[in-house]
């Protein structure tokens, strides 16, 4: 793609970086079969490559966000499709963050949806508020088909896919370490997170005790917090560089107490985020060197499962799952096959879904600001999975997870809960229904050591 940027525009890092982006593009429009909005509303302008003449001229012209270039970037869901299909390799990922923090300071948004955007970024990020505002979601639930006529979508929304009931806290909350029960094999430091260990704490425990069991600490490092990439994707980039300098002050801290094997992330778009610290702070005197080395670090739990030897399930299954590869786990982080061996040599049969591709429509606060598309989404993604007609549903995001059990009867519990249970876990919360269908694996009454001296 030929751009046309002034010799002083380029002196700005973010249009030098957006003009070395745009140039890899040759307008090809492969990516408008797999982007997850253009194939629901078929809007070039909401394909990647719409999207992306509509940031070229953005920027080219300097001027500030225009309702119309603000209304189809908020439409992305940066599920990141188009780069996984790309023959160019346009680095589509960051020129859409570049826009959004562009809009994020020159565009103009409502009163309510300046005020939505900051109730998210307020609350969500930080599990107390986010707890607290669980517990006070009941209240507005009644009043829902309300909020929808009155036109707070956004609102009625949340207080839609706010649980009944909130979960009992993680066994293993931190700051602390989890030492492991046997010969300490590896040390790591894991990611608690912020939405997931207040919807589901026990994905956290169920990491701990997948890994303690197989002889790896588990570090929860005291002062590390939200990932930013909630923020981070609605263009807040001070914001999220701030929340990204603390993880990374706090996981050199236990650094430096020993060697770590890995920063284990079980929540796949906050692993997304993390291994990107090294671009995201790449520009940062005081935290380049240090944000490359995190994120060289980072790995989803099932990444680092897949180079780690688990040993032989105790427990085998005669279930049926259907594997959601999330969006940030498949495009973003480019993990596709390890999750689903995994499951198989734990002894599920692996389902594979149609349309994978596709996004559920989660996408962090997606099905919060754009809930109509993400609603279609959602129905989309559930048809395809009621297809193979699975016993369960197996995701290793927290949005999905809970995207998915919004709208279907099947049950959905984390990649890592299933492992662990097929390891000696407990059953997932939610599955209990599905215990008659797992048994023990019976042990020898004799081991190798006697057959081999007799």
């Amino acid at each position: 793609m030929q751009t046309n940027f002034t010799a002083a525009q380029l002196e700005n890092p973010r249009t030098k970086e957006a003009d070395r982006i745009l140039r890899r593009c040759v307008h090809c429009g492969l990516c408008t079969a797999v982007c997850s909005t253009y194939v629901i509303v078929g809007d070039e302008r909401d394909s990647p490559r719409g999207r992306i003449y509509l940031m070229k001229d953005m920027f080219e012209r300097g001027v500030d966000a225009s309702r119309e270039v603000q209304h189809h970037i908020d439409r992305c869901l940066s599920c990141l499709s188009c780069m996984t299909t790309c023959p160019g390799g346009v680095d589509y990922m960051h020129l859409v963050d570049h826009a959004r923090a562009h809009i994020a300071e020159t565009g103009s948004r409502s009163f309510k949806d300046r005020m939505m955007r900051r109730l998210l970024a307020y609350v969500v990020p930080y599990p107390d508020r986010f707890r607290r505002a669980l517990r006070l979601a009941p209240l507005g639930r009644p009043f829902v088909p309300i909020m929808r006529r009155l036109g707070f979508k956004e609102l009625a929304a949340m207080m839609a896919l706010a649980p009944l009931k909130l979960p009992t806290p993680s066994k293993y909350s931190g700051p602390g370490t989890a030492v492991t029960e046997g010969e300490r094999r590896a040390r790591v430091i894991m990611l608690a997170g912020c939405a997931q260990q207040v919807l589901r704490p026990e994905i956290n425990d169920a990491t701990i005790r997948l890994l303690a069991r197989r002889g790896v600490d588990v570090v929860v490092a005291n002062g590390s917090g939200c990932c930013g990439a909630l923020v981070h994707h609605m263009g807040e980039e001070h914001a999220a560089h701030e929340q990204a300098r603390r993880n990374i002050d706090a996981w050199m801290h236990e650094m430096e107490k020993g060697p770590i094997d890995a920063i284990i992330i079980n929540a796949s778009g906050c692993g997304t985020t993390v291994k990107d610290y090294g671009y995201m702070l790449r520009n940062d005197k005081d935290y380049a060197e240090r944000a490359a080395r995190v994120s060289a670090l980072t790995k989803d739990v099932t990444e680092f499962l897949s180079d780690y030897d688990l040993g032989p399930p105790v427990r085998w299954s005669s279930l049926r799952v259907a594997y959601h590869s999330a969006c940030s786990l498949q495009h973003g982080q480019r993990v596709t096959e390890e999750p689903k061996a995994l499951l198989s040599a734990a002894g599920y049969t692996v389902l594979t879904v149609a349309e994978g591709h596709i996004c559920c429509g989660s996408a962090g606060t997606y099905n919060i600001m754009q809930p109509e598309l993400a609603r279609e989404l959602r129905e989309r993604k559930v048809r395809n999975i009621r297809q193979v007609r699975p016993d369960l549903v197996s995701a290793g995001n927290i949005g999905c997870i809970t995207q998915l059990a919004s709208g279907m009867e099947i049950p959905v519990a984390h990649t890592v809960e299933l492992l662990d249970w097929a390891y000696g876990g407990p059953v997932p919360t939610g599955l209990e229904s599905l215990a008659s269908f797992v048994s023990d694996v019976p042990k020898p009454k004799r081991d190798y050591k006697s057959f081999i001296t007799s």
